[in-house]
């Protein structure tokens, strides 16, 4: 089989230009005039097969395979062979035969697995196929089954055990998977996008068969394979759709029928587009297996636009049947949310209203059409004019841009546009990347995400601080003090003030006076913290005249000074 046989000289001197250009600028191939670089990896790319097949014995097909896919590792030693057109070929072939190569180096990067990736993957104080044969025959099998060679590397960057196997049982159990009625083209799709289901040893396992099972069901039973162009990229592509609901933490064996029934979904839908649909859901902070079950049993959601509609947040809530009493609650906790909003902030204008469960069970419960139909009642409806005097004022400032970005991240966390936001902003200093990052640090704490909300709208400046200053006075506040977070909840702003010059210092010197006696009145955190330094040292001499000197000498962060 000669090389460079399914595809022509030209079409690969130019695949080879376009990788030659994506090159580093550092890249040593000066001593190589551009005009013959990409000859010179054509010539090396043969002599590098022959080395693998010639020399080191490999079947001609995996030798070919490796030496037409590994670009990247042939630059380094073709970067040390000095260049002539007329000799080059040799040159290069000398060369390998007296300085040995990585070959597993050559063949992660065939198999597709990025250059940057690859060390994390050679296999340590081995160099040739020799030393661990496994890899290379597992590879050959998979490839003999219609694996595409350059595609490996998904199976073996997600299960590197199945390398580990013996070929002859990596071939018994691809032709196990074609029993529930399926293509090879089909299985291999299937594997790229469950490379779990072929490791393991012996039986097919419980999971596994769980999901061949469903799949059966979706590409047999309802016929979806017949739609599926009979070629790997169209199998896998539809196997990743499937995956999503996977993802989510439907059950294996479990919605087989029910993705069957709704299967125009794989057929109509680009991945991205049910990647976007299924984070609008999931960013309610609902359980996400019901996210999938929704959409797979309402599948007119995906067609529904999420992104671009502007919401009236109170004519929402009456759209979707919220009562008179109800709203009238919702307004006058939470009046920062009031106004207009886009669609795709609704999630966060949910969670900030603590209404999220309420607008997923609504979905759930066979009012998913009141989403699709929702619009505003008349144009003018919900607008705040305090609201556009400020944004009128931000267009025409220095840096509008900045502004507006802040102003954007308040709306995704469930501001709207009204004045009480506008307030807000005023306070909130950095990029809408870092406030995004304080406020979510303080998510993962475990704070409410409405209570955290309503925090900010009372003490905007708690998003002023980095994100470890914030976990820290955390940390202290659960661990030292021996309070929960719902404290914050009646004295946000403790997370404004400083940690190492007033909140520890000040706390260990009430903890220090109750220990000895000294003081018998529980003074909240707040009456500690958020007191003068003026009037804090005026109670401290009221419990005993001799305590600011205590206090001075041995808490105070003056005392190092």
């Amino acid at each position: 089989m000669p090389f460079l046989s399914t595809i022509t000289i030209t079409s690969l001197c130019t695949y080879l230009s376009r990788q030659l250009s994506s090159l580093p600028k550092n890249s040593n191939l000066s001593h190589i005039p551009s005009k013959h670089r990409s000859q010179a990896v054509l010539l090396a790319q043969k002599a590098l097969t022959d080395y693998f097949h010639s020399t080191r014995s490999l079947p001609f097909l995996y030798a070919e395979h490796i030496g037409r896919n590994s670009f990247y590792s042939l630059y380094d030693p073709i970067s040390k062979v000095e260049f002539s057109l007329s000799s080059f070929a040799k040159s290069f072939e000398r060369f390998l035969r007296y300085h040995p190569i990585n070959e597993f180096e050559f063949f992660f990067e065939s198999i597709g697995i990025n250059q940057k990736e690859i060390s994390g993957f050679l296999p340590p104080n081995k160099f040739f196929f020799a030393e661990d044969g496994r890899i290379l025959n597992a590879a050959g099998a998979l490839s003999g089954f219609g694996f595409p060679w350059n595609k490996l590397g998904i199976l073996y960057k997600a299960e590197a055990s199945i390398f580990d196997k013996d070929s002859d049982d990596l071939s018994r159990r691809l032709c196990r998977f074609k029993d529930y009625g399926l293509s090879n083209v089909s299985v291999i799709g299937i594997c790229l996008a469950f490379p779990f289901v072929l490791g393991g040893k012996g039986d097919l396992g419980v999971e596994a068969g769980a999901l061949f099972d469903d799949l059966k069901k979706v590409f047999v039973d309802f016929d979806l394979g017949s739609f599926v162009e009979e070629n790997v990229d169209a199998w896998y592509e539809i196997c990743r759709k499937i995956r999503l609901f996977y993802d989510l933490g439907c059950e294996k064996g479990k919605i087989g029928e029910l993705m069957g029934r709704s299967r125009n979904i794989f057929l109509e839908y680009s991945e991205e587009v049910l990647v976007r649909k299924m984070d609008f859901f999931c960013r309610l902070n609902v359980r996400k297996a019901g996210i999938g079950l929704l959409l797979l049993e309402c599948p007119e959601i995906l067609s529904f636009d999420l992104e671009v509609p502007v919401i009236s947040v109170m004519g929402f809530l009456k759209h979707f049947g919220l009562g008179l009493q109800k709203s009238k609650s919702v307004a006058r906790m939470y009046p920062y949310v009031l106004g207009r909003n886009k669609m795709a902030n609704l999630p966060h204008v949910m969670r900030a209203l603590d209404l999220h469960e309420w607008f997923f069970g609504m979905m759930k419960n066979g009012n998913h059409r009141l989403l699709g139909n929702y619009v505003l009642s008349h144009p003018d409806e919900d607008l705040d004019e305090d609201y556009r005097v400020g944004l009128e004022k931000i267009q025409s400032s220095r840096t509008p841009a900045h502004t507006i970005n802040k102003l954007n991240f308040l709306h995704g966390i469930g501001y709207g546009e009204n004045l009480l936001t506008m307030k807000v902003l005023e306070h909130v200093h950095g990029t809408s990347s870092e406030l995004q990052e304080r406020f979510n640090c303080l998510l993962h704490a475990g704070l409410e995400f409405s209570k955290l909300c309503t925090m900010i709208s009372f003490s905007a400046k708690i998003l002023n601080q980095k994100p470890e200053i914030l976990e820290r006075k955390v940390n202290f506040l659960i661990q030292e003090m021996g309070l929960s977070l719902q404290y914050l909840d009646v004295f946000p702003a403790y997370l404004c003030f400083n940690l190492d010059n007033r909140i520890k210092p000040r706390y260990r010197c009430h903890v220090w006076l109750a220990e000895n006696g000294l003081c018998t009145k529980n003074y909240s955190l707040a009456s500690m913290i958020a007191t003068s330094e003026k009037s804090f040292i005026a109670r401290l001499y009221g419990i005993h005249p001799a305590v600011p000197k205590l206090w001075l000498e041995c808490f105070s962060p003056q005392k190092d000074q």
